[in-house]
């Protein structure tokens, strides 16, 4: 059964969520409430999708079954407050980066079901993947219903709290981390002769070609490096040079560095 979903914050990723939902008929304009102060925005996701958008959280608290907090972490804090007085008992799902499901007992009571998300970039185009974790006050039928509106821009895995943060600096972080070694990729396309809009092409055509190599089989990656690295060839020395400069090392180090960034953020 579907239930009204109440949007609060109508930015980027709530409106990526909005349109996966309407695309995959998870959810009819009908069923999603968002609350939004600006006015342009409010009007721009009335006129785009349909949906019943209003400027304050009292305008639609009694119609929705879901709050889905899509703002960002330093706005939160403004949010919970006015949300602790007019909750009832409505499913919470947050998609605030590296806030802990204790932040949300602690604003709203310990008596509201939680699930918290972290969806990343690619739920603008429906190729996101989202990782959920829950509160024991979260049955099955919630955490499900939870999953259906994240399956509707992506993939969804389910983790305990405390692989939240891991998960934040891999994936949640990861698109930037693609985007620098495409960047990269490009740069080194035109520095050996390439035009730009040709070197452009190629390496977004080769890191999509070999993302969809590794997808839906259980095949390591290292497998399919080997089948393309002849003995003494011309990806042998380019991968020497990685390695020479600590390439995989240096990607280990930075999913670290913002796992560490999302805990340090979590506990301020």
């Amino acid at each position: 059964m579907t239930r009204p979903v109440g949007f609060v914050g109508g930015g980027q990723m709530a409106e990526a969520l909005i349109k996966g939902l309407i695309q995959a008929q998870t959810l009819t304009p009908e069923k999603i409430k968002v609350v939004e102060p600006v006015d342009q925005r409010r009007h721009y996701l009335e006129e785009t999708y349909g949906v019943h958008t209003v400027p304050y959280l009292e305008d639609f608290v009694a119609e929705v079954e879901v709050f889905l907090l899509a703002v960002k972490p330093q706005v939160m804090e403004s949010v919970l407050p006015p949300l602790k007085n007019l909750y009832t008992s409505q499913l919470i799902v947050s998609v605030a980066a590296g806030l802990p499901i204790s932040v949300y007992q602690q604003q709203l009571g310990n008596n509201c079901p939680i699930v918290r998300v972290m969806p990343n970039l690619g739920a603008l185009i429906q190729e996101g993947v989202s990782a959920l974790c829950r509160n024991d006050l979260v049955n099955d039928a919630d955490l499900d219903y939870a999953t259906s509106l994240f399956n509707a821009v992506g993939s969804v895995v389910t983790v305990d709290e405390r692989l939240m943060d891991a998960v934040t600096g891999l994936s949640g972080s990861g698109p930037a981390y693609v985007f620098s070694f495409i960047d990269a990729m490009i740069d080194a396309g035109v520095k050996t002769g390439l035009s730009r809009d040709v070197a452009r092409e190629l390496t977004i055509q080769t890191v999509l070609g070999a993302t969809k190599c590794l997808l839906g089989t259980d095949i390591h990656p290292a497998v399919l490096r080997d089948q393309v690295t002849s003995p003494g060839g011309t990806t042998a020395s380019g991968l020497y040079q990685l390695e020479a400069g600590a390439f995989k090392a240096t990607i280990i180090e930075a999913v670290e560095s913002a796992c560490n960034r999302s805990r340090e953020l979590g506990k301020n």
